[in-house]
C-alpha cells in the first residue's frame, strides 16, 4: 500500500511511533550539560521529526525540521555565523509560510523554529541553553497537540520537566 493513500488514523499511528523515538534524543538533549552534545541530539530529534511530519501531512512541519536539523549541524560544528542565523530565520518564514496549510497551527512550528535559532547564535552559556529548549519545548507541545501528535506532546512534556528539572539541579550545583 502506497503510504499517500493510507487513512489519516494509520497515519497518525505511525507518525506518533516515529516520533516517540524522535523523542529519545529530544529528552537526551534536555539531560545533558554539554552544549555539543545537546545540540547533537536536537540534530536527531529533528532529522526524525521530519519523516514522521510526512505522516501527519504537516508540510510546515518537514519544512521547519529539516531546516532546524541543518541548522543544529552547523551548531554543534560551531560554524553558526550571524550570515546562517539570519538565513535560517528567512528561510525558515518564506518557505514555513508558502507550504503552511494549517493556519495558526502551522505557524508554531515557524515561531518555534526563529526563536530557537536566535537562541542557538546569541546563546552560549548551558543554563541559558537549557532555557531556551524549555521554551521551545512549550510552543510544540502546544503545536503537537494540534495536529494529533500525542507521542510528541507527551514526550515535549516529559522533556520540559526533565528540562527544568536539569536546569535547576545545575543551578543549585554552581551555588555550592
Amino acid at each position: 500500500m502506497d503510504w499517500i493513500s493510507m487513512d489519516l488514523p494509520m497515519n497518525i499511528i505511525i507518525g506518533n511511533a516515529i516520533s516517540l523515538v524522535a523523542g529519545i534524543f529530544i529528552i537526551l538533549s534536555m539531560w545533558v550539560n554539554d552544549e555539543k552534545q545537546a545540540y547533537k541530539y536536537q540534530f536527531w530529534n529533528a532529522f526524525i521529526l521530519i519523516i514522521s511530519s510526512v505522516f501527519f501531512f504537516s508540510w510546515t512541519g518537514v519544512t521547519t525540521m529539516a531546516i532546524a536539523a541543518s541548522r543544529n549541524a552547523m551548531v554543534y560544528y560551531d560554524k553558526l555565523t550571524s550570515y546562517w542565523t539570519v538565513f535560517f530565520i528567512v528561510i525558515s518564514v518564506v518557505l514555513g509560510l508558502l507550504v503552511n496549510t494549517m493556519g495558526f497551527v502551522g505557524l508554531l512550528p515557524i515561531i518555534a523554529i526563529v526563536q530557537i535559532t536566535l537562541c542557538n547564535y546569541y546563546l552560549k552559556s548551558i543554563k541559558t541553553i537549557k532555557t531556551s529548549f524549555i521554551v521551545n519545548s512549550a510552543i510544540y507541545i502546544v503545536y503537537f497537540l494540534a495536529i494529533f501528535d500525542f507521542s510528541s506532546a507527551a514526550i515535549e512534556s516529559v522533556t520540559a520537566l526533565i528540562g527544568l528539572i536539569s536546569l535547576a539541579r545545575l543551578i543549585r550545583s554552581e551555588n555550592k
